[in-house]
């Protein structure tokens, strides 16, 4: 699981690991980055055939400064999130990596696995989905594909 509550304790028991970021595309973050925030982010909206919904995740936000000699270690990371934890409210969140190579992009957590060396977050692209399928009348393979569009006159779009 991919969660607050699976990663924190990793790090916890690999304080002088080394982190390692991977985006969808196998590149790495440099190893440099900072980490400048930790969040909850909730969103509550209304879907395309008119359920209200509310999603919440814990949201990361990576930066790429011209500071090279910049090391973050599990163990800081680790500290971070004892200092988000009120934030957080001690809730179990899916993580959320924002990073901005070009264009900002918030990709979940898909992965990681944890050794005393290097702690490796492999991350997924994201990808929209229809939550109203039922009503559209796509099929569920159509409603999680990107791009996929709800067709005219259907009422879900």
């Amino acid at each position: 699981m991919n969660t607050t509550q699976s990663l924190i304790p990793a790090l916890q028991a690999h304080p002088e690991a080394s982190l390692h970021i991977v985006l969808p595309d196998d590149d790495v973050v440099p190893a440099h980055f900072h980490v400048t925030e930790i969040g909850r982010v909730q969103k509550d909206f209304i879907d395309c055939g008119g359920t209200s919904r509310s999603t919440t995740h814990c949201q990361l936000q990576l930066l790429v400064a011209s500071d090279v000699e910049h090391r973050l270690t599990a163990g800081k990371l680790a500290r971070i999130f004892a200092l988000s934890e009120p934030v957080l409210r001690g809730d179990d969140l899916p993580i959320v990596i924002e990073h901005e190579d070009c264009r900002t992009i918030a990709f979940p957590l898909a992965s990681f696995e944890a050794s005393d060396e290097q702690i490796t977050l492999r991350l997924a692209l994201p990808h929209p989905a229809c939550l109203a399928s039922d009503k559209c009348g796509l099929s569920p393979e159509e409603a999680g594909v990107a791009g996929s569009a709800c067709a005219p006159g259907t009422g879900c779009c």
